[in-house]
């Protein structure tokens, strides 16, 4: 699978699975809105509220996966010499397939805020196992240190997806709303 090539590997897996989760998520965000845990008052989101966030969520996603796959490959330098980024890139990649797949269920009515770190918390378990066999089979190091290699490219994709999950939560609980005030502007009809 490593042989495709990181502009295969972006094009018929990446943004596909991204955009139908993002789709997926959105859909039920506008249907059914959010509901705030103090509160227990439904938030519903205008469709212009869901494009700027399934567009930032979108765009994070992916700048998620190039810099984990980016930081793989350096650190996969420190554990031996013929790691490619090619490499990198498709365990980071189909790696996080289950991250992605399971975030689809955010837009659900019943996400509420500890719903939503148990969606990220399921995702980021299974793609953690999926690294267990996909770190030797894919990046092939050496014997002495795969169990380094695993533990390190761990540690990356929980990092940068829990970063990248407490940004998107804190927008939803609206505790960063004016990012997205600045991103409605740049929507057609939008800015009104």
């Amino acid at each position: 699978m490593a042989r495709s090539g990181v502009v295969g590997i972006f094009l018929l897996h990446l943004v596909p699975l991204v955009a139908i989760s993002c789709i997926v998520e959105g859909l039920g965000l506008r249907h059914w809105g959010r509901i705030d845990n103090e509160t227990l008052i439904t938030i519903d989101f205008s469709r212009n509220d869901v494009i700027a966030f399934e567009g930032v969520q979108f765009g994070l996603s992916i700048f998620a996966v190039f810099a984990a796959a980016w930081l793989v490959h350096l650190l996969a330098d420190t554990f031996q010499r013929r790691s490619t980024f090619t490499g990198a890139f498709s365990v980071v990649a189909y790696g996080l397939s289950p991250m992605f797949l399971f975030r689809m269920v955010d837009g659900l009515p019943v996400a509420n805020n500890f719903y939503v770190w148990g969606t990220w918390i399921a995702g980021v378990g299974l793609s953690i196992w999926i690294l267990y066999q996909g770190v030797p089979l894919i990046m092939k190091p050496d014997p002495s240190a795969a169990f380094g290699l695993y533990c390190s490219v761990s540690f990356v994709l929980l990092m940068i997806t829990g970063l990248c999950r407490g940004l998107t939560f804190l927008y939803l609980l609206r505790n960063i709303h004016h990012v997205g005030h600045h991103l409605k502007h740049l929507l057609p009809g939008g800015g009104g």
